[in-house]
């Protein structure tokens, strides 16, 4: 079944949210992602077609929005060894821990933040970690 799909956000009184993504095609709407906290009981699952019939036909429904990504691009090359070494050094400067810095700085895990601060070393943006005799 393809056809445009819509996304439907209800939020209720007692706190309760359902996020529903629907393709409608052929005068059906068939329901492709349906997010519900807390969980729907069977009865609230029987009546979700009632709930979101009317957003989808009283307000014109509008295109779902395309997935969007959590964290914002990274400047790539001497720019982000250059972020990732200015947050290293100020966490150090600090006694914080650098690598935690680095990671809440960039938006990355621990494993791609220790890559990060390699590749700023190797640049020669931070002091080598072992002196070599």
């Amino acid at each position: 079944m393809s056809g445009p799909s819509f996304r439907v956000r209800l939020t209720f009184s007692d706190g309760a949210d359902v996020d529903v993504t629907a393709v409608v095609s052929h005068g059906r709407v068939a329901i492709e992602h349906l997010h519900a906290q807390p969980p729907l009981s069977p009865d609230d699952f029987a009546a979700l077609v009632d709930w979101i019939e009317r957003p989808l036909t009283d307000d014109g429904p509008r295109p779902a929005e395309p997935a969007r990504r959590a964290r914002p691009a990274w400047p790539r090359g001497h720019a982000g060894r250059r972020i990732v070494a200015e947050a290293y050094r100020t966490a150090q400067g600090e006694g914080r821990d650098p690598v935690l810095a680095v990671m809440c700085a960039t938006g990355r895990s621990r494993r791609k933040s220790l890559r990060l601060i390699a590749g700023a070393r190797d640049a020669g943006l931070l002091t080598p970690r072992h002196h070599r005799r």
